[in-house]
Formats: C-alpha cells, structure tokens, sequence
C-alpha cells in the first residue's frame, strides 16, 4: 500500500481512483465493508483503491472536549489499512486550517486533482468539510460536474442479536462495560492496547507473578478495569498467553491517579523492559476488587491464570 500526505502529487497520474473517506478509528467490521466495496468498484472499473483518512481523528480538532478515545493508534491504523489490500492511504494532516476548508474545496484538492476519482464509496450517513456541510446529495452533484459517481453504503448490522449497527461508538461501549468478546465481534478481531514497557513497582514479581507494566498513551481507549484473558506480542512477532490485570490496584493503594496495565506471560521467564507490547483482549475473567490479604491475592491470581491458560489453550 501506497501512503502519501501531499496531495500535490498524484499517486497515480495516469489512472482513476475508487475512494472512501473516514477517520477509519478501529477500522471495525463497517469499515472493512466499505473498503471491500471499494475494491470491487475498482477491479471492476480498471481503477486503483483509495482511502482517504486524517492524521488525527478529526474530533480532537473540532470537538476536543467530548473527542473519543482512539480504537487504534496511527501506526496500527496504517498495518489494518493495509492489510486490506487496499492501492493507497492518503493521510491528510487534519488542523484548525483543515477543518475549515469547504466541502467544494476539498473535493477539488483531493478527489479530483490528486486522485483523479471514478467514484466515492461512503457510508450513507457521511458528512464532511467546514461544520459537516458536505455530504452524500452534494457529493453527487458535485461529482456531475467532475464526471465520478457516489455509492453510498447502509452502516453494517450485527447478526446475533445487537439492535445497532457496528460503528467505533459502540465498540467504545462495550470496552466501557468490559465486553471484550462482543468488541471483538465488531472489530473481526481481539482489541489491542500498545504501549512500551516500564519499570514498575515490582509487586507482581515480590508476589511470584511478575507483569510487562504496559504504559498505553492516554489517547488510547482502554476496556474496564478488571482482569482478562489475552495475548502479549513482543516485537519479534511472537504471541505469549497472559493474563492481564487493568486497574487501581485497591488491595495496595486507596486511591491510584489512574489504572495501570500489567500483563503476566504465561509460563515465561524473561526481560521486557524497554520493548513495544501488543496486548490483546480476548476474554473478560472478572472484575478488579480489594482482598483482604496477600494470601486471598496470591490465590486469585493463581486462578486467574490457570482460567486465562484453559481459555487460550
């Protein structure tokens, strides 16, 4: 896949582009529809795939007071972009300039000039351009005027029983109640957390459980707090079992500034210190409490992995 920023310079000068726009943040079931729609068009039409997404999610610009927490980050956004197969991702860098730039404007930028467009494939819902004036009837009448078509695309419904359709919205709700199995049914895979791994306090490793203290940037959606069953992937590639606590920490501390992300490799001995983490969420164990004692933690937490190790197995 093809990434580009500058859109003065076009990918493909002599070929037509089929292209969605989006922020993509999960790039969740709904998502992957689009772009294989998108795809189709395109081997249909002769033409390239496109997408066209933003540096940042663009609420963090218009909205920052009530901006989400991001599903993925940049570089994880990119690795699920092109994984679908898609010909290009054009990042363009989203600022105040960027959000007041009128729907004509952009269209002309980016979808005509740069990408030479054959047709948009959006959600039927899309909106885009200064205060969301642009949207699915304009883009038709604009694309009349530049010779590209608009399919729109109905948001993608749940199958076992969610009256909602799969969108980041509820996908953050989920992992608000810890319900990592059903935002896994929307992503079409587990959630994932990065982050580097830090020294931490070492109680875990005192208490015979030693943890990758993960430390996730804030902009980062997290689940619940709670303890889970999941995957650790190490930069080499190599997938470990683990089980994961999230949270304060309350057999400890009375009040924790905020929740911390360890993560107990199952059956592994080894340093982490210093390494980019992958940790992904596959199923809800329980809920964080406050034991009593040592011995009540150190016995919980023997069950914990021995349920985390029988539910990866």
């Amino acid at each position: 896949m093809l990434v580009i920023t500058d859109t003065e310079t076009p990918p493909f000068p002599d070929e037509r582009t089929v292209v969605t726009i989006g922020a993509y943040d999960g790039l969740h079931l709904g998502h992957q529809a689009v772009i294989a729609q998108v795809r189709a068009l395109a081997a249909e039409r002769g033409a390239r795939s496109g997408v066209v997404t933003f540096n940042r999610h663009p609420a963090t610009i218009v909205r920052p007071e009530s901006a989400p927490k991001l599903l993925t980050d940049h570089d994880q956004r990119l690795e699920l972009l092109e994984a679908t197969g898609v010909d290009v991702a054009v990042v363009l860098p989203f600022d105040e300039a960027q959000s007041q730039e009128a729907p004509l404007a952009f269209v002309e930028r980016v979808l005509v000039r740069c990408l030479r467009t054959e047709c948009v494939v959006v959600g039927d819902d899309f909106h885009f351009g200064r205060n969301r004036e642009g949207n699915v009837a304009l883009l038709r009448q604009v694309g009349g005027t530049y010779g590209f078509d608009v399919e729109p695309l109905a948001l993608v419904d749940r199958a076992d029983g969610v009256d909602e359709p799969v969108s980041s919205t509820a996908i953050r709700r989920a992992l608000a109640g810890g319900n990592v199995t059903l935002a896994t049914a929307m992503l079409g895979r587990p959630f994932e957390a990065r982050g580097v791994v830090v020294q931490g306090d070492q109680r875990g490793r005192l208490l015979g459980f030693p943890t990758a203290n993960v430390e996730v940037p804030n902009r980062v959606c997290l689940p619940a707090d709670g303890v889970y069953a999941g995957w650790y992937e190490r930069p080499d590639g190599g997938a470990h079992p683990c089980a994961i606590n999230l949270g304060r920490r309350p057999t400890f501390y009375e009040h924790a500034d905020s929740s911390l992300l360890e993560a107990h490799l199952i059956d592994f001995d080894g340093d982490l210190y210093g390494e980019a983490a992958k940790v992904r969420f596959a199923h809800f164990l329980r809920s964080e409490r406050k034991f009593d004692g040592i011995d009540a933690l150190v016995e919980q937490l023997k069950h914990d992995i021995e349920h985390a190790r029988d539910l990866l197995r």
